[in-house]
């Protein structure tokens, strides 16, 4: 996600929102992923503009940022999804939620040592090709 962009007004005392097009351009998501996420209950319904398109808030970019590392750390969309209904059930989830973190933390961990490893091997054998 690019920073420091400011949001769009609608107009008023509003909170300054998005459109989809504008969070496609921000977080690197197709129009139709974005849609997808809300279809599958990753991201909360998103509200509407009085033209019935989608208006994203700056809460609603935050957690998408989140569901973002999520995704690149390996996290399967049912995990993504459970973790999305835990956290809209609300603070009584957290136990439950800092549980899935951690392990899905201990499981990232796991795999960076793995890579580490991989990686070592292949630095020896570009020092070494013939060895």
């Amino acid at each position: 996600m690019s920073s420091g962009q400011p949001l769009n007004p609608l107009s008023g005392d509003r909170e300054p929102t998005l459109t989809i097009a504008q969070v496609a351009e921000r977080t690197g998501l197709s129009h139709d992923t974005l849609r997808y996420y809300e279809k599958a209950g990753l991201i909360e319904r998103v509200g509407r503009s009085t033209g019935n398109q989608r208006r994203y808030q700056a809460a609603d970019l935050a957690w998408l940022e989140f569901l973002l590392r999520l995704r690149e750390t390996g996290m399967s969309i049912a995990d993504m999804q459970r973790f999305a209904a835990l956290r809209a059930a609300g603070n009584v989830t957290v136990a439950d939620r800092l549980a899935m973190l951690r392990e899905h933390r201990a499981e990232l961990a796991d795999r960076i040592r793995v890579l580490r490893r991989n990686a070592t091997v292949l630095d020896h054998k570009i020092d070494l090709p013939h060895a």
